[in-house]
């Protein structure tokens, strides 16, 4: 009985309360809205223009009376408080498809007949959810335009779509693809406007424009004539910032203007990101049994499902948003993508999810509730021990990587740039290309691989990618730079280096082999098992 799923049921008077108040659910589609800043929770509240806030709350109640079931006891919840699957319950369709989206349909059904096609195959057709009820604005807002006899916005913003998804919304802002735009410091910004590109578009590197900027957003600028920045729009980048303030943007993973849940859930639809040299978890996931499992069957993913549960609603495989977003038995849906991930492996040195807010003594969802969350995902079809040795093979190689490659690596590029002996300069070195590649490239390929199940990404495409980088390239830089400072005549300088390089790098466990000083028993051994490996073959391969 744990996870029997009870119909809600509404008073009728609440019904009647809801639909003839509430502006989306209004019968009233030709009166005139504005939009104004309610002190009391700093809030931006649509009311009819002529109307008092005060009129406005007394027909809005924020709270909402629900019983789980008819002749129970009912409770007030707050209408942010509700969960998707009461609300789903409540909201209903407009009776009627305005007369504003009416019209916005009937021009466009023959000059964008691509637009209104997809939309009539939506669930927003079905609810006479139209363009307008998206697209509309206030004559005051930062991108509205007059277009025939109505202000509209052509950026329909997450603040949009959070007047009927407000929980998606609120989730969504608090998330790290909110506020993936937040990049112009960072390296691989560097590179696509300074080192790969130029200002040459517009003031800005079409590389950034075309690329970076594409998946992880930009602020989208307004002209002084109305029109929004080429350099800036279009742009369906996860972070975009939006005129009205907001961060993000819902088309970039519910593409319009169908909407479709089935498209959303698919692994593709977070490919258009997620792949690549230094982020390929499309590729891993297709590689893994995982990915597998899913293209295979497909068919009986049951993907229009409107709950999609694992273990009930399918069981041939996981997609990306089982993972990171679904329900499943115990959890609900949640549109925070970071919500049960207990690694980030995005930077040179892997740490735990919350570590940064901890350190600044912030309290936010600790590694460990995330992880049991995740673990809750894989129970709907591995059982606990399988999971849980998942998770230490896993651990085994985030941290072999912390502790072999990336510590000692990150530790030496800090000391050169202390000593004097790197500049300041992103990407003016061999060396800071050598260690750029080392972690950002192949040493995020072998720990999103092990992350996902894609042995290849953990060995050939990962770690033995970054084992040569740091033996066959970073290794003979920091020695050449060695050279040079004893050759420019900064002998205290070059000596901190080599010894930290001979005394703290390559005396770590791991790196013995390659200066000659592994343990004899251990070398022996290893031969043995090489002679005998060999001996199956009639060529002989010695090393």
């Amino acid at each position: 009985m744990k996870n029997k799923q009870h119909p809600l049921w509404v008073s009728t008077l609440f019904i009647v309360t809801l639909m003839t108040g509430l502006q989306f659910y209004s019968a009233d589609t030709s009166a005139a809205w504005t939009t104004v800043r309610d002190p009391e929770t700093d809030k931006m509240v649509t009311i009819r223009v002529g109307e008092t806030l005060e009129e406005y709350k007394a027909r809005n109640p924020s709270k909402i009376r629900i019983t789980s079931e008819p002749g129970k006891e009912s409770v007030v919840k707050d209408w942010d408080d509700i969960t998707p699957k009461e609300k789903a319950k409540i909201l209903k369709p407009f009776k009627n498809l305005s007369k504003e989206s009416a019209t916005c349909a009937s021009c466009h059904k023959n000059e964008h007949p691509g637009i209104y096609q997809q939309w009539g195959r939506s669930k927003h057709f079905g609810a006479n959810v139209g363009c307008y009820e998206c697209h509309k604005a206030d004559k005051n807002d930062a991108d509205a335009i007059r277009h025939k006899d109505f202000f509209i916005s052509v950026i329909v913003s997450p603040k949009d779509c959070g007047t009927c998804h407000n929980l998606e919304a609120k989730q969504f802002q608090k998330s790290h693809h909110a506020k993936a735009a937040e990049i112009i410091g960072s390296l691989d910004n560097t590179l696509a406007e300074v080192v790969e590109g130029k200002m040459s578009f517009m003031g800005r590197s079409p590389v950034a424009v075309a690329g970076c900027w594409q998946c992880h957003g930009t602020e989208v600028k307004v002209l002084p004539n109305g029109e929004l920045d080429p350099a800036t729009w279009p742009n369906t980048g996860i972070g975009r910032i939006n005129p009205d303030g907001s961060k993000g943007s819902c088309s970039a993973c519910h593409q319009r203007h169908q909407f479709s849940a089935a498209q959303a859930r698919r692994p593709e639809n977070c490919g258009k990101c997620h792949l690549g040299p230094d982020h390929p978890q499309k590729e891993i996931y297709e590689e893994s049994k995982h990915g597998i499992g899913f293209y295979a069957n497909v068919d009986k993913m049951n993907l229009d499902s409107a709950k999609w549960i694992p273990g009930e609603d399918y069981d041939a495989a996981p997609t990306c948003a089982t993972c990171h977003m679904s329900a499943t038995r115990n959890l609900p849906i949640t549109h925070d993508v970071g919500d049960r991930i207990s690694w980030t492996l995005r930077p040179p040195i892997s740490e735990k999810i919350d570590a940064r807010d901890a350190k600044k003594g912030l309290t936010v969802k600790p590694w460990q509730e995330r992880r049991k969350d995740m673990k809750d995902v894989c129970n709907s079809c591995h059982g606990k021990k399988m999971i849980e040795n998942f998770y230490l093979q896993f651990d085994g190689v985030v941290d072999m990587y912390n502790e072999k490659y990336a510590i000692p690596a990150t530790q030496m590029m800090d000391l050169l740039l202390e000593q004097g002996l790197r500049t300041e300069t992103p990407f003016d070195e061999e060396v800071e290309w050598s260690y750029y590649f080392m972690w950002h490239h192949e040493g995020r390929r072998a720990r999103h691989g092990a992350s996902m199940q894609a042995p290849d990404y953990v060995q050939w495409h990962g770690m033995y990618e970054v084992a040569h980088r740091f033996y066959m390239e970073w290794y003979p830089n920091i020695q050449e730079i060695i050279e040079k400072a004893e050759k420019a005549g900064k002998h205290k300088e070059a000596k901190i280096i080599k010894d930290f390089l001979d005394n703290e790098i390559m005396t770590l466990d791991g790196h013995a082999w390659f200066v000659g000083k592994m343990p004899k028993e251990l070398a022996e051994k290893r031969k043995k098992d090489r002679e005998a490996f060999n001996s199956r073959y009639l060529q002989e391969i010695k090393k």
